[in-house]
């Protein structure tokens, strides 16, 4: 079962996700995005209850102030009550910090051995976009020492990505083991004991868009990128997956259609190209490969991956929502073909790189609106490449930039637009 994605390192998936997203959580260690239910270590590092008078920044109060958010949603037949919270600012802009405090209420004893979450969900789709767990007053007032009657606050701090926009919610809740706390009203969560939170309106940047031309003579898929119609297709170049920078090895992509198929083109530039997952579906994702992400009816949930590596070994999932109940025995009915400019698997020489195509059907697509394609359709969807520079390193490139670590930001995806 596949488990990392994206940027696929377990250990630099975490960091990225740590340090990527920018989250001040100080109270707690980042974990991975699943993290809630499940039992993970947690550590104390500082920043955001450092030693001082910021340790005991929540409080023990006999009042409510002033509140930007309003729940009233409770766990355990009403024994914790969520009041709301006080967001400052409420309008944050990309790169800016952002004050979370939250204020609760024990109406009688609370259990005894729960854990506080809090994750950073897209507002429209319910995609997770970090884990910011932290506990109660950085650990000072666990949930089990509640006093009944009283508010308790708590407060937290987190960094807008970069390139953060729309809508983004926060859920929150309490864990023990592989439970969640039970809420008690299915209106106030995401049907997952993730109690609702308050919503940041972010502004960000804009979204790229690649302009899909259609086809008249499509090209040969032998790996060799001389057709004719590739030179009438636009020429992308991939940049870093996580900011958009520069990187190492140069990477351009093409995209054409016709009324059966989409077709796409990488031109990788690479000194050393190699592979050893040679079976369908191995985990390619794991060494050098380019992939595409295809989110045909843009709802930000249901879509396709397809990947191809060196030794034209594919991999290719669907997934019915981010992440979860990934589908390998779906079968794209891609045809695909490689073109090494080197020896492939040799790293005593010099490579100059390889190219690849695809030629993908798209009546095997998840969720495609027109069959074909209509003029000014527009897809969601992604382009990467992830290069492995002297074979310990790791790069990922994208199309459209995704400012965390994580190749399954669909918010994130750009727009494939078909032109006439």
């Amino acid at each position: 079962m596949r488990t990392n994605f994206g940027v696929r390192h377990p250990a630099l998936n975490r960091v990225l996700w740590c340090l990527g997203l920018g989250l001040a959580l100080a109270a707690s260690g980042c974990r991975d995005e699943q993290a809630g239910p499940k039992p993970h270590a947690r550590s104390r590092s500082a920043g955001l209850f450092p030693s001082g008078a910021n340790a005991s920044a929540g409080r023990v109060l006999t009042s409510l102030p002033h509140l930007t958010f309003r729940s009233g949603g409770s766990w355990a037949k009403g024994t914790v009550v969520y009041l709301g919270s006080r967001v400052t600012p409420q309008d944050p802009k990309p790169g800016q910090g952002v004050e979370i405090a939250h204020y609760f209420l024990a109406r009688a004893a609370p259990p005894k051995g729960y854990g506080f979450f809090t994750h950073v969900v897209d507002a429209k789709s319910g995609q997770m976009l970090a884990n910011a767990d932290h506990e109660i007053q950085g650990g000072a007032l666990p949930l089990e020492n509640w006093p009944v009657g009283k508010v308790v606050e708590d407060i937290s701090r987190l960094q807008i990505p970069q390139g953060a926009a729309g809508a983004l919610r926060l859920v929150i809740g309490f864990w023990r083991g592989d439970e969640r706390l039970p809420v008690d009203q299915p209106a106030a969560q995401d049907g997952q004991n993730e109690m609702l939170g308050p919503v940041l309106q972010i502004g960000g940047a804009p979204l790229p868009e690649y302009h899909a031309h259609k086809t008249q003579h499509p090209p040969v898929i032998d790996g060799a990128l001389g057709d004719a119609a590739w030179a009438q297709a636009v020429l992308v170049t991939l940049h870093n997956s996580f900011d958009g920078s520069p990187v190492r090895f140069r990477t351009t992509a093409r995209i054409l259609y016709d009324d059966q198929f989409l077709y796409v083109a990488f031109d990788a530039e690479d000194p050393d190209v190699w592979g050893t997952l040679l079976k369908r579906d191995d985990p390619i994702y794991t060494q050098e490969v380019v992939e595409i992400f295809l989110d045909a009816n843009a709802d930000g949930r249901t879509y396709n991956e397809l990947e191809v590596s060196p030794h034209n070994t594919v991999f290719d999932a669907y997934f019915p929502s981010r992440r979860r109940d990934m589908d390998t025995a779906w079968d794209s009915g891609m045809q695909s073909a490689v073109k090494v400019n080197g020896t492939l698997d040799n790293p005593d020489d010099t490579d100059h790189g390889w190219t690849v195509e695809m030629r993908i059907p798209f009546s095997h697509l998840a969720q495609v609106p027109h069959l074909p394609p209509q003029p000014n359709d527009r897809w969601r969807f992604n382009l990467y490449r992830l290069e492995h520079p002297g074979r310990t390193q790791e790069e990922g490139q994208s199309f459209s930039p995704l400012f965390l670590g994580d190749f399954h930001n669909l918010p994130r995806f750009g727009w494939l637009v078909f032109d006439p």
